[in-house]
């Protein structure tokens, strides 16, 4: 029996109006609390961590959906696992709060993008 392939998941993370409420200042522990989050992902049984990216640059205030804050992209070994690491947010402290006051996560469970077993690339292709 062969093992079964890893989930490709994509973490998707926004900050909401909350961190933006702190008062100036403030926010050190929020973002500390935000790499507690990607460390504690990156060493998680069952996670085969690719990389994660900032995307405030782009953007300015809170983010309740798409363009997200910020990305996490793994490999996961199962849906209870991607489970395990959503939950996160409500075990990681700050302060007297759980990380979720500040931030929400959401997972896009997917593939790597390969063309399936069912589909002939042309004869002469770059791929084929």
């Amino acid at each position: 029996m062969t093992a079964a392939a890893p989930l490709r998941v994509l973490f998707c993370i926004g900050i909401n109006q909350n961190f933006f409420d702190l008062p100036a200042g403030d926010g050190g522990a929020v973002w500390q609390a935000t790499l507690d989050l990607l460390e504690k992902t990156s060493r998680h049984p069952g996670i085969t961590y690719i990389a994660d990216f900032d995307d405030d640059a782009q953007q300015v205030g809170p983010s309740y959906g798409w363009p997200w804050t910020a990305y996490m992209l793994a490999d996961v070994d199962s849906q209870a696992t991607v489970t395990e690491i959503t939950n996160l947010l409500r075990t990681i402290r700050v302060g007297e709060h759980a990380l979720w006051r500040y931030a929400k996560i959401e997972a896009r469970i997917g593939r790597p993008l390969t063309v399936r077993d069912d589909v002939t690339l042309p004869t002469g292709s770059v791929h084929g």
